[in-house]
């Protein structure tokens, strides 16, 4: 029988005999044993799903404690990333990433940091009712300066062994995100949606042999909400196409699709021939988009090629090519020199060159029921008015959506920073066959099988809560500069010395109260001002070109000691943002009082603890640091 005061009684043990530390220390000197936690997110309870994956994390280390080695186990949180972008915009009524442009990224990362750690209280409530052991004082945080500087450092490590590179490629995008997602993240959003194909009649330019008749290829496509986009037709060079007469129309598609595509209909075959006899062919684009454009490769749009993708297995045999918005198609263009143009932005809009179709999503998300649909609709009325539609039928298909916010995905031609785990792939096979895994078809099929096809790892995001990539790119791009670490960046940036002096003794000092209102003033005192000419001898080795200051009578006295000394000519130049630390309703009041409120109530996060209506010293760095940036931008050499 349950019995919850029993769970409590070993809880209580353990918290007050610190059995945990003791079992770290009894194994302090044994063989260190490292075991890697993907950390949790900080911004919703803990629920069933972290319980298992809980328990085998606390299971191993213990049996390798018990063993004698030394397992570290420090709690850690994972603070980045969409799922937090995507919880503050909801909190804040963002809709886009316009308007967290327009909010601005810094109050918006801001609202990010205060989101991140809200229910952290509860999970160190709760995680030890697991019954698992692990340091949650001596946590770690990935949004932490140092950890980032870490993710640099590897990121580093990478580059120098060429093992990373931006790429432009077409990979899945969200355009409500406006980012693009890795393989891992595309595969979690998939749903079974409705959408609408098309067979669409491209108008061949000239005759073909055998006839002088007009004819027009017959190209199918699940997406027409990319056809605006189309640049070319691809065609099998060995497959089999016919030339059919349906009605007063001449139609080409592959020989092997005539029952399936013209199904239902009379038709006459009128010739045979190879696809390579298609291939150079031009024809007239159905949609003037780019028709009047200046487009680099223009002389190579709207014609036929040969691609091995083409397939007799669906469609008609005939391809609709639109550059940036397939993978084939890229490498076809690219190949081919066919112009790369992008009728949709990054945000899923039409754009304007679209004309009746700007604005409108490509691919909407579905509110009311097939509402997915919406816009290769209306590209579907066009074609019907151009006389371009020869049919269309519903399909039902497994497609991606973003399993954040559930907005259907597009397959979009963008540049990204990747892993070229390409490189590696056999070493990693043969890595995998020396892990004992159970079961294990697990390691030897799925595991084992995802590695032996596994494409580049996309890393970047272009988003703004997260870790930067460490790559600097001069103006011109042709110096390209890895980071590899914090001190690394301070190195290349440092443009100017700079020495920090704080005022003499004050008057506030000797009374023990605090004073951060420009208005009260309290003067230096004699040993103040002692201090501040001793100091100051020491700068007389120093070329001092310029002094800043904050605007508060002490420090004004302190700089004007500090320009008698050092001879310095020139004007001090005060500054707001250099002011003391803002105690708010603790202004004026004794260091005792400032104390006592500081024991009650701090809390483990110190850089955002604030006294009422002050500031934290997240708000101090952040004040100081735009002022450093700025000077620093504005001297040179100083």
């Amino acid at each position: 029988m349950y019995k919850p005061e029993r769970e409590t009684e070993i809880l209580s043990f353990w918290k007050e005999n610190d059995v945990f530390k003791k079992s770290l220390a009894q194994t302090k000197a044994g063989e260190p044993y490292v075991f890697y936690d993907g950390p949790p997110f900080a911004t919703g309870l803990p629920h069933v799903g972290h319980v298992l994956p809980s328990t085998l994390k606390d299971v191993i280390p213990r049996y390798q404690t018990m063993r004698g080695r030394y397992v570290e186990r420090k709690w850690g949180w994972d603070c980045h990333g969409l799922p937090i972008e995507n919880l503050v915009e909801k909190e804040l009524g963002l809709k886009t990433k316009k308007d967290i442009l327009d909010l601005g990224i810094g109050p918006f990362n801001k609202a990010a940091r205060e989101s991140v750690l809200r229910y952290a209280d509860q999970w160190r409530e709760l995680v030890p009712r697991f019954g698992r052991w692990v340091d949650m004082d001596d946590d770690y945080r990935t949004m932490d300066a140092s950890y980032t500087s870490n993710v640099w450092g590897a990121f580093s490590k990478l580059n120098d062994k060429k093992l990373v590179y931006e790429g432009f490629k077409v990979m899945y995008v969200c355009p409500r995100c406006e980012t693009s997602l890795s393989n891992f993240e595309v595969n979690q959003g998939y749903k079974d949606i409705t959408d609408i194909s098309v067979f669409v009649k491209f108008k061949l330019d000239g005759h073909l042999s055998g006839g002088r008749e007009d004819a027009h290829l017959l190209a199918w496509t699940t997406t027409p909400w990319t056809l605006p986009g189309n640049m070319a037709l691809a065609v099998g060079s060995e497959m089999e196409y016919v030339k059919v007469k349906i009605g007063e129309e001449f139609l080409v598609l592959a020989k092997s699709r005539i029952e399936h595509v013209l199904k239902g209909k009379e038709y006459e075959v009128i010739g045979e021939m190879k696809g390579s006899e298609l291939v150079g062919k031009s024809y007239e684009p159905i949609f003037d988009t780019y028709k009047d454009a200046e487009l680099v490769g223009k002389e190579n749009a709207w014609k036929v090629y040969a691609a091995d993708f083409v397939t007799d297995i669906d469609g008609s045999g005939v391809v609709h090519i639109a550059p940036g918005f397939g993978d084939d198609d890229l490498k076809l263009s690219q190949a081919n020199t066919i112009p790369l143009v992008q009728h949709v932005g990054m945000n899923g809009e039409m754009k304007e060159e679209t004309g009746e179709f700007a604005g409108l999503q490509a691919k909407p998300k579905t509110i009311a029921k097939d509402e997915h649909q919406a816009t290769d609709v209306e590209i579907i009325k066009s074609l019907a008015k151009k006389g371009a539609l020869f049919s269309k039928e519903k399909i039902i298909h497994s497609y991606p959506h973003c399993w954040r916010c559930s907005t259907p995905l597009l397959n979009y031609a963008t540049t990204s920073w990747f892993v070229k785990v390409t490189d590696i792939k056999n070493d990693l096979v043969e890595e995998n066959k020396k892990v004992k895994w159970v079961p294990e078809a697990i390691g030897k099929n799925r595991f084992g099988k995802w590695l032996e096809g596994v494409i580049d790892w996309n890393v970047s995001r272009s988003r703004f809560w997260g870790a930067p990539v460490p790559v600097w790119r001069s103006a011109d791009g042709k110096t390209i500069e890895c980071v590899s670490s914090i001190d690394d960046l301070k190195s290349k940036i440092h443009r100017n010395t700079y020495i920090g002096m704080r005022h003499g003794e004050s008057e506030h000092n000797v009374k023990e109260i605090f004073n951060s209102s420009v208005e009260t003033e309290f003067h230096l005192t004699s040993k103040g001002k002692n201090q501040v000419e001793e100091a100051a001898k020491e700068l007389k080795e120093k070329a001092v070109d310029i002094i800043y200051a904050s605007p508060f009578m002490r420090t004004k006295e302190t700089s004007e000691i500090v320009k008698a000394v050092v001879g310095f000519g020139g004007e001090v130049i005060f500054d707001d943002r250099l002011s003391e630390f803002g105690t708010g309703d603790f202004d004026g009041r004794t260091r005792a009082e400032y104390l006592e409120y500081y024991k009650n109530n701090a809390t483990k996060d110190l850089i955002d603890f604030r006294f009422p209506n002050g500031e934290s010293y997240r708000d101090i760095r952040n004040r100081v640091s735009d002022f450093i940036y700025e000077i620093d931008a504005k001297h040179e050499g100083k």
